[in-house]
């Protein structure tokens, strides 16, 4: 008998997603793009692409106007950017607004092929390393701002010195150290070469971007954490070699560092 051919997989098809966001930095909003680029799903990033300034007035209507509910009243106020917008997905036909970076990672984790297929604990496992390595992006960005988001770096420059110290010598390898165990864990256990299962998943892109911010921040610190977490780095210089990944990076989309969440001062690195 003649092998029967399987039928093709049906396409997905996506909405036309919207990420609300503030221009020019990479900022948490980059955990959100991260995602889309590895899993190929076309998304609009609103306040990058409209040069005009339009975009980014969306985005503070939305997500930053104190007087107003988000949207057009049928989605509850946002505290603040990033925001993943999805048109037609909500009651009656109308948008879908919601807030806070894990929160959309886990929206998005099923709809893009983010998360493990089968089992309930797989995207829990997700879920949990996304928000310890988004727990190590907010502490990177508190060694720069340890008093008060809203003063200056150079207004809380001795604090800084103290804070980022603690973080370089005691904060840093901890999470480090539980990134590698993870990895080392999915590699008997999982059977893959990801943190968990056998493909990639938005905790992969979530602890890849915080390791390098890291890089940035921290140039001189990392160059001595290589030596000591050599797999973790290895699956960190691996993963930009990814198919989606390569090319986000490679593309005017990915946006530099400047003054974001991750900053380098020289005098907060390793001396």
């Amino acid at each position: 008998m003649a092998e029967q051919q399987q039928p093709a997989k049906k396409q997905r098809t996506h909405p036309p997603y919207e990420l609300l966001y503030h221009p020019g930095i990479p900022g948490r909003g980059e955990f959100v793009r991260l995602a889309f680029e590895v899993a190929g799903v076309p998304y609009a990033d609103i306040a990058n692409e409209d040069k005009d300034g339009g975009g980014y007035s969306t985005v503070q209507e939305i997500c930053m106007n104190k007087n107003t509910t988000s949207d057009d009243g049928t989605n509850p106020p946002i505290f603040s950017p990033p925001a993943l917008r999805v048109p037609g997905a909500g009651r009656d036909g109308k948008a879908v607004v919601i807030s806070q970076t894990p929160n959309i990672l886990s929206y998005l984790g099923g709809r893009l092929g983010l998360v493990p297929e089968e089992g309930e604990e797989g995207r829990f496992y997700v879920q949990q390393i996304a928000l310890t390595a988004l727990d190590l992006n907010d502490e990177v960005h508190d060694t720069h701002h340890p008093i008060a988001v809203m003063k200056y770096y150079e207004e809380q420059k001795e604090e800084a010195l103290k804070k980022a110290e603690d973080v370089r010598e005691n904060r840093i390898p901890k999470y480090l150290s539980y990134f590698e165990r993870q990895l080392q864990w999915n590699r008997e256990v999982g059977k893959g070469k990801f943190l968990v299962g056998d493909k990639i998943t938005y905790a992969d892109t979530t602890v890849w971007q915080v390791l390098d911010g890291i890089s940035f921040a921290f140039p001189n610190e990392i160059e001595m954490r290589r030596k000591e977490f050599k797999e973790l780095f290895q699956f960190y210089d691996d993963l930009k070699e990814e198919k989606g990944i390569k090319e986000y990076l490679a593309s005017e989309r990915r946006l530099p560092y400047s003054m974001g969440i991750f900053r380098h001062y020289p005098e907060l690195d390793r001396q």
